[in-house]
């Protein structure tokens, strides 16, 4: 990673997560509830999400969980 992660990019990431599998939950998971500490982890989840074109429920469910261990 270079330079400095900002909280903003961070929010961006989870906020391109949600749209991407139109979470119904989307309210529940603000962006804002993620540290830039978890970079690396966001960034991963991120890199999957916007890799495939589609996600079977229990991909979904296990993305879902993903994100919410992350929340500070």
């Amino acid at each position: 990673m270079s330079g400095e992660v900002t909280q903003a990019e961070i929010e961006a990431m989870i906020e391109a997560i949600k749209e991407r599998l139109k979470m119904a939950t989307a309210q529940a998971m603000q962006a804002s509830a993620f540290s830039v500490e978890q970079y690396e982890d966001i960034k991963d989840i991120h890199d999957v999400v916007m890799s495939k074109p589609h996600f079977s429920i229990s991909e979904m469910e296990a993305l879902v969980s993903e994100l919410g261990k992350l929340r500070r």
